[in-house]
């Protein structure tokens, strides 16, 4: 019928297809129902092919009690969200007289649920649908039929609920594991429910890889397809403005960009490892030379890590070094597609031993010969105090306090491999100084380990020396963000220092 939602299509497609192969009479019987009600949700966003044949799968399971869990990797912004909306919309209304519920978790419910409930009201009011369903709390109520979405945080109190409809895992890469199997999975344990989990890539241990493996080793055995698919090219098929969207991205972050490896391209993160490997060095090896004072007209900016200020979860630094160190801007082009300056290494300072008190005076110094636009301090622990006095000296504006939480730590890492990657930093041409050759050391000998939640950790095994040369990069690629090109003024100096 003209205008009529893709997923009814589809699901009417599944329920044929369930009467036709499923052993259970119940299948049939539902399988006729779902055929013959008078529904029509017209003007919803069309379903892509790629979205309805998971549509398909879904609804086969669900209208034939198969019980089947079904993986679904689709590349960010391909329109998981949506399939996943539609869904439910169509199950809601299929058993809008019978008291059934569907659940749906996510690793957090503010916002990944209430993105799910603001979607699943959205689609029910283009359906026609506003008057009958009601969303309160955690419940979205057509009928007697339900949606119930809840946390799948560790803390979040979910026993007792029950999925006789469906149950959704969204984001499931990020849910943990233990607490799916433990208070999630019994919810469908006397209705055979269905099961059916979103996500992309992210470590081999994590509750998708896990359920994907097994689809992949059914699918093998008895050749019904349970796991889906669908990187960044199936979506470009559909949307030249996304294919663009992919250059940019590949462009600003780099093909082996761990994030742009699992979320577009649908790879698991790299293994445990090295941070940078032998091309990345390279790209990071720069033959500028190595400055010992600032250039007229050009704008620097520094990266400031403490020693001390160690970072929550990494090893254990004995006798790091405050480690400076300074970095010229070179601004792209109006035309250039990625924005963010080329940081160019110039200048190092290290200290090893020294009390932060004694540092502070010639930090100051040492920024304001520099005439520093910008510089981030690692904030953690007493570096909070130094960072504090830093910006009464320098002024607010140009010092950024950075606390380094495990989360901070993270974003940190991935900018700086984003920064290698898309050539944006430089390191000055090796000199044979005690700095290059640490730096250098630092660089060869840094590991990265990923986490749940798309978090990652950097740093140098304490076996094998320190990590305050590597974070100190991390902090000047930070300090350089958002950074403008200087107007002339006919001044050398900048106003204030």
């Amino acid at each position: 019928m003209a205008g009529e939602d893709a997923v009814i299509d589809a699901a009417r497609d599944a329920a044929q297809e369930a009467a036709r192969d499923a052993a259970h009479e119940a299948a049939q019987e539902a399988a006729q129902e779902a055929a013959q009600r008078p529904v029509r949700v017209v003007g919803l966003p069309p379903l892509r092919p790629y979205q309805r044949a998971v549509g398909r799968a879904v609804m086969r399971s669900v209208l034939g009690r198969l019980g089947r869990t079904i993986t679904v990797e689709i590349a960010r912004q391909g329109g998981k969200n949506e399939l996943s909306a539609q869904l439910e919309l169509f199950l809601l209304t299929m058993s809008a007289d019978r008291s059934l519920d569907l659940v749906k978790c996510a690793p957090t419910f503010k916002p990944q649920l209430m993105l799910s409930m603001r979607r699943l009201n959205s689609r029910m009011t283009e359906a026609g649908m506003a008057h009958v369903f009601r969303l309160r709390g955690q419940t979205g109520e057509l009928c007697r039929a339900r949606a119930v979405f809840l946390s799948a945080e560790p803390s979040a109190n979910v026993v007792g609920h029950t999925a006789s409809l469906l149950l959704e895992v969204d984001e499931a890469q990020d849910v943990d594991a233990d607490k799916f199997d433990r208070e999630f999975a019994p919810m469908g344990a006397t209705t055979n429910v269905t099961t059916v989990m979103y996500g992309t890539p992210w470590r081999s241990d994590s509750l998708l890889e896990r359920a994907k493996q097994a689809n992949l080793e059914a699918q093998r055995v008895d050749g019904e397809q349970r796991h889906f698919s669908f990187d960044w090219r199936a979506v470009a098929a559909f949307d030249p403005d996304y294919a663009a969207h992919i250059d940019e991205r590949r462009r600003a972050l780099g093909e082996t960009h761990p994030h742009f490896l699992t979320q577009y391209c649908l790879q698991l993160a790299p293994g445990d490892g090295r941070l940078f490997d032998a091309t990345q060095r390279a790209l990071l090896d720069g033959a500028h030379g190595r400055q010992s004072a600032p250039a007229p007209g050009e704008t620097y900016v520094a990266g400031l890590d403490l020693a001390g200020g160690d970072a929550a979860d990494a090893p254990a630094r004995e006798h790091d070094a405050t480690v400076l160190t300074i970095g010229r801007l070179v601004f792209a082009g109006p035309d250039a597609i990625v924005k963010e300056p080329r940081v160019e290494i110039v200048e190092h300072y290290a200290w090893r031993g020294t009390a932060h008190e004694t540092l502070l005076p010639q930090l100051v110094a040492l920024l304001k010969r520099w005439r520093i636009a910008g510089v981030a301090v690692d904030a953690t622990g007493l570096g909070e105090t130094a960072a504090r006095l830093l910006a009464q000296a320098l002024g607010e504006q140009r010092v950024e306090a950075v606390k380094f939480t495990a989360k901070a730590k993270s974003d940190l890492g991935f900018a700086l491999v984003a920064a290698v990657n898309g050539a944006r930093l430089a390191m000055y041409a090796p000199d044979g100084s005690t700095d290059s050759v640490e730096f250098w050391r630092q660089v060869e000998r840094a590991r990265v380990t990923y986490r749940g939640a798309g978090t990652m950790n950097f740093f140098v095994d304490a076996s094998e020396g320190h990590d305050d040369y590597i974070t100190s990069a991390a902090l000047l690629v930070r300090a350089a963000r958002e950074r403008q090109p200087r107007v002339a003024s006919g001044r050398v100096r900048e106003a204030g220092w």
